[in-house]
């Protein structure tokens, strides 16, 4: 039978002890505390539903496609984004006093569940109003301005409004009513939990939101 060398044996059962403490979650030997193990917990929709119906849809309809242009849809918008704006609203980030109010009142796993229920179920289309100005949102949302330095929303929006999960909300069929006040809010400094939109929104005149706000909520 082949030997190992007491050095290299003694590795082998120093790496076996830390695998075996590592599953198990005991304290080392030299009584070191062992990291805690990261419990990841599955949204569960059913809560998730429960949780939007009483404290979501009187505003965000009963399957987030809102029917007031002043509360958005939440319907199809990515789950990473709704949470983080759920967080920003809890803590203070975002200001509004209903949001608030609501968030404060939801942990973080609600968060989860609420987001991923109302993700899975389908945007409304929106559309259109303002034929004068819609050539010019479209325009700026496509291309952006370059000699003032407003880059195209659709970089980070996408062509069709769709966004990029986890970074950046779906826009497409928005009410322009809701766009439109977000932008100015971000403009005049009233939410400042984006810095990029804060960036962009500071070189936009009135009639540029208003422009972008109804091209966006046409966005198929």
């Amino acid at each position: 039978m082949k030997l190992f060398p007491r050095s290299l044996l003694a590795v082998l059962l120093s790496v076996a002890a830390s695998s075996l403490l590592a599953a198990t979650g005991a304290a080392p030997a030299d009584g070191a505390p062992a990291a805690p193990a990261k419990v990841v917990t599955k949204p569960d929709l059913v809560k998730g539903e429960a949780s939007f119906a009483a404290v979501c849809a009187a505003c965000h309809g009963a399957d987030g496609n809102s029917g007031t242009p002043a509360y958005p849809k939440l319907a199809q918008q990515h789950p990473e984004y709704l949470v983080k704006q759920l967080r920003d609203y809890k803590t203070g980030t975002r200001k509004n006093a209903i949001m608030q109010g609501m968030a404060a009142t939801l942990s973080e796993q609600d968060m989860k569940n609420i987001a991923y229920w109302v993700t899975a179920k389908t945007a409304k289309p929106g559309f259109a109003k303002d034929k004068d100005l819609v050539a010019l949102g479209e325009r700026i949302y496509r291309g952006g301005v370059s000699d003032r330095q407003i880059p195209a929303c659709a970089g980070c929006h996408s062509p069709n409004g769709a966004g990029i999960p986890s970074q950046y909300p779906r826009l497409s069929g928005q009410h322009a009513e809701y766009t439109a006040a977000q932008l100015t809010y971000f403009r005049d400094g009233v939410r400042q939990n984006s810095l990029p939109m804060t960036q962009v929104a500071a070189k936009l005149n009135d009639r540029e939101i208003r422009a972008l706000a109804d091209y966006i909520a046409g966005l198929r």
